[in-house]
């Protein structure tokens, strides 16, 4: 069986009416160029995950890409609705292969983001984070006055060093001024500490579930390979296009 059956197998399931004209749009055949259908290696498969499994090549088991266009069609509904309703998406990835694809995501949408290492507390300490990113918008506007000029050379130097590590940590949240509605992870097995802190807030959670985590840990899986920066900006893709869809005009 070639590359091209096995990714497919077991995909004759109808379109349901709803979401015919969706899935039109959803090729499973750039889906495979993408690479969405690799997984991990057999012995690294969380037994969760073998419903999306469809076959192995190599050792490593292939993802059901019907399966993973059906998740990300109810992902996408999910995202459209918080949306369109004004709420608050936080997206979350900070594998190398992921970070600069959701940071670009962030600034092309308006949304908040993670892409350094997961801010510990920042959910379930959000008032002590927030004042971390208030002294971050002080040091920015201290910057910007004359007062900055009457410091000395090297107070500027440690200044500039001071707002420079915060902004590294907390740029991509500076304009979350309460917790978000919902989190869109890229990189499940990478932010398990996000996705802790998501449960005890009561935030929903959306993420990209590669064969080696656990589907029934986040509220909307989407079974794809999040090792593949080609797979993840396919994801990524059509999440922006969403989000600017269904943003309030």
């Amino acid at each position: 069986m070639g590359m091209a059956e096995l990714a497919t197998a077991e995909q004759k399931e109808p379109f349901d009416t709803a979401q015919g004209k969706e899935k039109e749009q959803f090729s499973l055949e750039e889906m495979m160029e993408a690479g969405l259908h690799f997984g991990h290696k057999t012995s690294k498969t969380h037994p969760k995950m073998k419903p999306y499994v469809v076959g192995v090549r190599n050792s490593v088991h292939i993802i059901n890409l019907e399966k993973t266009r059906q998740k990300l069609l109810e992902a996408l509904g999910v995202v459209r609705d918080l949306v369109a309703k004004g709420k608050v998406i936080l997206l979350v990835g900070t594998k190398v292969q992921v970070k600069n694809s959701v940071r670009e995501l962030a600034e092309e949408t308006g949304l908040p983001y993670v892409t350094e290492r997961w801010i510990g507390g920042l959910l379930t300490n959000f008032e002590s984070v927030q004042k971390r990113i208030e002294h971050l918008k002080e040091l920015e506007d201290k910057k910007q006055s004359e007062e900055f000029q009457k410091y000395t050379k090297w107070e500027q130097h440690e200044m500039e060093e001071e707002r420079k590590k915060l902004e590294k940590k907390f740029g991509g949240v500076k304009g979350l001024d309460r917790l978000p509605d919902a989190l869109f992870v890229f990189d499940l097995d990478k932010n398990k500490l996000a996705m802790k802190e998501a449960k005890q807030k009561g935030i929903q959670i959306l993420a990209i579930v590669d064969t080696n985590c656990d589907p029934t840990s986040v509220d909307y899986a989407v079974p794809a390979n999040d090792d593949a920066v080609s797979s993840v900006r396919y994801i990524v893709q059509k999440v922006k296009e969403t989000i600017l869809s269904a943003k309030p005009q």
